[in-house]
């Protein structure tokens, strides 16, 4: 061997020591003790705040299976990042009686990722919030996963806030359920840059032994409601694709997702995209509509499926101002599917020409719309009706008809999720097949506009062919080919 390759390979084993060596797995117990020596399997730590005070960039915590009660705060600054992860899926449950999770702090937190855990208040009395993450006065807070966690059940607001200029947050396959009050699964809030991907939204209080309130908010709302104090003055590129929304339980006056909410005189949400998810109207409670924008501009809905009974104001959605809002600019719909397979859609949308910019105007194009063979509504009091969208699609798209849904919330004396699920995953990819799908001779096969409005994947991650890419949430042809589909 020349001393070149000598060097080079002698390159290459550091190298591979050096990531070995920055690989290294450590371990939190319920029977652990915080001691610098410890963190092993033989030995390991008592608390994951402890464990990533310690640990090298490019860990791993595992966190073996029992009940972590009281606070955690999650801290550290990490180039190549950390991952905190329940050893065994769900069978770490972090719980406590005021928030759970909290991600900031006086210095930067970044490179964190948190994974397959079970969190939760303890129950009644809890203070608010169950996670939180967000950036401090003088601290960045960026570069933060959760992923496949089951977060449900605050007793106290919302499950999970993200706010105050956090930014590159990602949601990534996570289940959503039960939240407290006038208030969210997740509150998004004046960040940049923050992706909601692949999770499942419900609500089912009677799983958790709790009344059904039916006062609760939207499941997801992206706003700013604290105006520039935080650098950023409206929330902007956040991302909501690929989720699943399911069994309203709320007020009457939300829904499923809202970009704004507070009134304020700025743009509160802008540069937004909610793509690819799927919108289940499975529920008696009525809600006020399962797309709904307030006080924001540049805001695209495209690819997503609303299907079902939805009991609603509005089938679509609701556009409108409130306090010191400006008119509303540029909110586009294309390439969705709206089909009520009961044919009981009375109202499309609700979206008064005195809210909306006419300089800047919102628009429908190449959406697909049905009321089971009854009339599609028409209201010329509003600016956006089917009638608008000349290039739409009048039909039957074959999708399923919605009849009773059994919610997969997780079942701890079972060790799965309702249904049988062993994964969150399983559940998600149970319910996009189920309810997304559409029919082999669907009308909606191929027949979204060639062009940058079709997104790269489907909801069930799969390619999406550039010219003849379906309308809705879900790409039938592809998934045939790809998945084995019958």
């Amino acid at each position: 061997m020349s001393m070149r390759w000598r060097i080079r390979w002698l390159a290459f084993a550091i190298g591979c020591y050096g990531a070995a060596v920055s690989a290294q797995t450590f371990y939190v117990a319920t029977n652990g003790v915080d001691a610098p020596a410890g963190g092993t399997l033989a030995a390991p730590w008592a608390t994951i705040t402890y464990a990533l005070d310690r640990v090298p960039d490019g860990s791993t915590v595992l966190v073996r299976p029992g009940t972590y009660t009281g606070r955690i705060r999650i801290r550290g600054n990490f180039v190549n990042g950390v991952t905190v992860r329940s050893e065994v899926p769900y069978q770490a449950r972090l719980r406590a009686n005021e928030t759970v999770l909290t991600i900031y702090g006086d210095t930067d937190i970044q490179g964190i990722n948190i994974e397959g855990f079970d969190i939760a208040h303890t129950g009644a009395g809890a203070s608010a919030l169950v996670v939180q993450i967000q950036s401090g006065t003088a601290a960045n807070t960026s570069r933060i996963t959760l992923r496949d966690n089951i977060l449900h059940d605050s007793f106290n607001n919302d499950i999970l806030k993200i706010n105050n200029g956090a930014t590159e947050i990602r949601v990534i396959g996570n289940m959503f359920y039960n939240q407290q009050g006038s208030d969210e699964h997740i509150d998004i809030n004046s960040v940049d840059d923050v992706i909601v991907d692949g999770n499942v939204f419900f609500n089912n209080f009677a799983a958790s032994g709790r009344p059904v309130p039916t006062d609760t908010s939207s499941f997801v709302v992206v706003k700013d409601s604290n105006g520039s104090s935080d650098g950023f003055l409206g929330a902007r590129n956040v991302i909501l694709r690929r989720n699943v929304f399911l069994n309203w339980q709320g007020s009457n006056g939300s829904g499923f997702i809202l970009f704004g909410e507070d009134g304020t005189a700025n743009f509160e949400a802008f540069n937004c995209l909610a793509e690819n998810n799927l919108f289940i109207g499975n529920s008696a409670v009525t809600m006020r509509s399962p797309l709904g924008v307030k006080g924001s501009r540049d805001i695209t809905f495209r690819h997503n499926t609303v299907i079902g009974n939805l009991p609603a104001n509005a089938y679509a959605t609701r556009i409108n101002r409130e306090g010191s809002n400006p008119p509303i600019e540029a909110i586009r719909f294309v390439h969705n599917v709206f089909a009520d397979t009961t044919g009981t859609m009375e109202d499309f949308s609700d979206t008064l020409p005195a809210d909306l910019s006419t300089t800047r105007p919102s628009t429908l194009e190449r959406n697909a719309y049905w009321n089971n063979g009854a009339a599609l509504p028409n209201d010329p009091g509003d600016v956006l009706n089917i009638d608008n969208d000349k290039t739409r699609i009048e039909d039957d798209p074959a999708v399923v008809s919605i009849g009773t849904i059994a919610t997969p919330h997780w079942v701890p004396a079972s060790n799965n999720f309702n249904g049988g699920f062993a994964s969150i995953n399983d559940a998600f990819v149970f319910l996009a097949q189920s309810y997304g799908r559409i029919g082999a001779n669907s009308s909606l096969i191929d027949a979204a506009t060639p062009g940058s409005d079709v997104p790269a994947t489907d909801i069930l991650g799969t390619p999406r062919p550039g010219i003849g890419a379906d309308v809705g949430a879900f790409e039938l042809t592809a998934n045939v080919f790809a998945n084995g589909f019958e």
